[in-house]
């Protein structure tokens, strides 16, 4: 079994595809990848080692259309595993121009309902804010972001380049 589960969604996106680049990027062999919409708290529990990549919709959609999404879903799955002696990554996909005020807040949400579980969860490999623009996120925890904030939308030639440095402090911060 790969020694890190990288648990995505939705299927067939940009999420999906950052997931992908996130596998490359720290090794094809030691990260499997696991869609959120057939994923359960037994499958969280097979890992040390975790890495989530979510998506951030509109805050005026998220409560209403997308309340059946994978990951509307897979929530209290997350909320039923004990995260200590884990490590957990996280990236998150949004758009800081159509969404300044929103701007990845679901990876916020996700880090807050980890640490909800396990307190003493550790959540590695945070980012600067400094080098994004928006207005506002829940994913800006004590001055930093909580994870890998991308845009595909407007940012994409960016990605490679930040998914690349991020997967470094990963396999730093995963003993690898």
């Amino acid at each position: 079994m790969s020694q890190i589960g990288l648990f995505f969604g939705p299927e067939k996106g940009s999420v999906h595809r950052v997931a992908k680049k996130v596998q490359a990027a720290i090794g094809e062999s030691l990260v499997e990848l696991v869609s959120v919409n057939d994923a359960s708290a037994e499958d969280l529990k097979k890992y040390d080692k975790l890495i989530f990549g979510i998506s951030t919709v509109g805050k005026e959609t998220w409560d209403s259309e997308y309340s059946n999404t994978d990951w509307a879903k897979f929530f209290p799955e997350v909320s039923k595993v004990d995260y200590t002696g884990k490590k957990v990554a996280i990236f998150g996909l949004g758009d800081h121009i159509t969404y300044p005020s929103h701007f990845v807040n679901a990876m916020g949400r996700l880090y807050k309902e980890i640490k909800k579980a396990s307190p003493d969860a550790e959540v590695v490999a945070s980012v600067d804010p400094s080098v994004y623009e928006f207005e506002e996120s829940e994913a800006v925890i004590e001055g930093v972001f909580v994870g890998l904030p991308v845009d595909e939308d407007f940012e994409p030639e960016l990605t490679e380049e930040r998914v690349a440095a991020w997967a470094e402090e990963v396999k730093t911060a995963f003993g690898l």
